[in-house]
C-alpha cells in the first residue's frame, strides 16, 4: 500500500514538473511581413571607423544583417540592434536565436535598460547552416567600448535592448541571416 502512493506521489510530481515548462517570450519573429524600423545599424563610424553594414529583410523573409568590417581609422566594428518595449523575463534563462551565419563569430548583446551606458555580452559562432543558439542569461557580463566591467554578470528581471556586433580585430565581410530570437 505504501509503496503504491510512493508512486502515485512520484507520478503527481512529475506532472507537476512537466506542466510548469517555463513558456518562450518572442522578442523578434522575422518574416515577409516584418516591421524592421525599430532596428537601427550603428557602426564603428560613430567614433571615426569606416566600417559599412546593412540590415533588411531578404526574400525569405529573413532578417539579413550583413557588411564590411575595417579596422582602418581604429574601427573594427558593426551592430544592428533593436529598441523594444520592456520585456519582463520571469523564470526564462536563455535567450534561443535561429540564424544563418558565415562560420564567423558574433557577439549577441542586451541592455536591461535603454539608457545604461553598458551591454550584457556573449559570443556565439556560426557554422554557415541554419542552426538554433541557446545564449544563458547568467553568462552575459558587462561590457563598456570592448572593456569587460567590475561588476556580476546579467542578473535583472527585464530586458529592453537586443543587438549583434560583429568584431573580430580584423578586416572582413560578413552575412548573417536571422529567422527569430526567443527569451526562454
Amino acid at each position: 500500500m505504501i509503496f503504491l502512493l510512493n508512486a502515485m506521489l512520484s507520478i503527481q510530481l512529475l506532472s507537476l514538473n512537466l506542466s510548469h515548462k517555463v513558456p518562450s517570450v518572442t522578442l523578434f519573429d522575422f518574416s515577409k511581413n516584418s516591421d524592421i524600423s525599430k532596428w537601427r545599424v550603428v557602426n564603428d563610424d560613430v567614433m571615426g571607423g569606416i566600417s559599412k553594414a546593412t540590415f533588411k529583410l531578404n526574400t525569405q523573409g529573413n532578417g539579413h544583417f550583413e557588411g564590411e568590417v575595417s579596422t582602418d581609422n581604429n574601427g573594427g566594428f558593426a551592430s544592428v540592434r533593436y529598441i523594444m518595449d520592456q520585456i519582463t523575463i520571469q523564470e526564462s534563462t536563455t535567450i534561443r536565436i535561429k540564424v544563418k551565419g558565415d562560420g564567423k563569430n558574433y557577439q549577441f548583446r542586451i541592455k536591461n535598460k535603454n539608457s545604461d551606458y553598458f551591454s550584457y555580452i556573449t559570443t556565439f559562432s556560426t557554422s554557415g547552416d541554419w542552426q538554433t543558439i541557446e545564449l544563458k542569461l547568467k553568462d552575459f557580463y558587462p561590457s563598456f567600448r570592448g572593456r569587460k566591467l567590475d561588476i556580476p554578470n546579467f542578473n535583472k528581471k527585464t530586458i529592453e535592448q537586443i543587438s549583434i556586433l560583429i568584431a573580430n580585430k580584423k578586416k572582413e565581410s560578413f552575412s548573417l541571416e536571422i529567422d527569430k530570437i526567443e527569451l526562454h
